[in-house]
C-alpha cells in the first residue's frame, strides 16, 4: 500500500489529546491566572479535545483546586514525573498513590530532559510507567530526539 492509498480515520474528541507540561515555571499568582483563563476560555469555546496540564508538584493542589468540577469541559492534569517505588527512604520521590491524594490523571515519564540530566534509563522509565499504570494513572511517555533548546 502507498501513502496515496491511505486513508485517515477520523479523529474523534476522545483520541485528541493536548498536555501543556509547565517544566519548572510558575508561581501561585501566575498559575492562578493561567488557570482561571483556561476554564474561562474552554467555557467560551469547548474544546475539540482533551485538555491535560502537568505542573511542578508543589503546585499539584492549586490545580486540583482550581480545576475539581471542570470534567464536562475537558481539563485534566497530572504530574511531571513518578516514581518507580510505591513508598520508601527516596528522598525527593513522589509516589503513584501521593499524586492520586491530588487528583492527577496523568504522570510524564521519559522525558528527555529527565534521560539526560538525571540519567534515566529506559529500563527505569518503563518501571516508572508501570507503577503509575498499577496505581491508577495513565503515564505520558515522552519519545523522540534530543533538540537544543526543547
Amino acid at each position: 500500500m502507498t501513502d496515496t492509498h491511505y486513508k485517515a480515520s477520523p479523529i474523534s474528541r476522545d483520541h485528541c489529546l493536548v498536555i501543556g507540561n509547565w517544566k519548572m515555571n510558575g508561581s501561585t499568582e501566575s498559575n492562578a491566572a493561567l488557570l482561571a483563563s483556561l476554564t474561562a476560555g474552554l467555557q467560551s469555546q469547548p474544546s475539540r479535545g482533551r485538555l491535560g496540564v502537568c505542573a511542578p508538584f508543589p503546585y499539584l493542589a492549586q490545580v486540583q483546586a482550581a480545576l475539581s468540577g471542570t470534567d464536562e469541559s475537558g481539563i485534566s492534569w497530572g504530574a511531571q514525573d513518578v516514581s518507580a517505588n510505591e513508598k520508601g527512604a527516596y528522598t525527593g520521590e513522589v509516589s503513584a498513590g501521593m499524586l492520586l491524594e491530588f487528583g492527577c490523571t496523568w504522570a510524564i515519564v521519559g522525558h528527555s530532559e529527565r534521560r539526560a540530566m538525571h540519567s534515566e534509563s529506559s529500563e527505569l522509565v518503563a518501571d516508572k510507567a508501570f507503577a503509575a499504570a498499577k496505581a491508577g494513572l495513565t503515564p505520558v511517555f515522552c519519545v523522540g530526539i534530543i533538540r537544543a533548546g526543547c
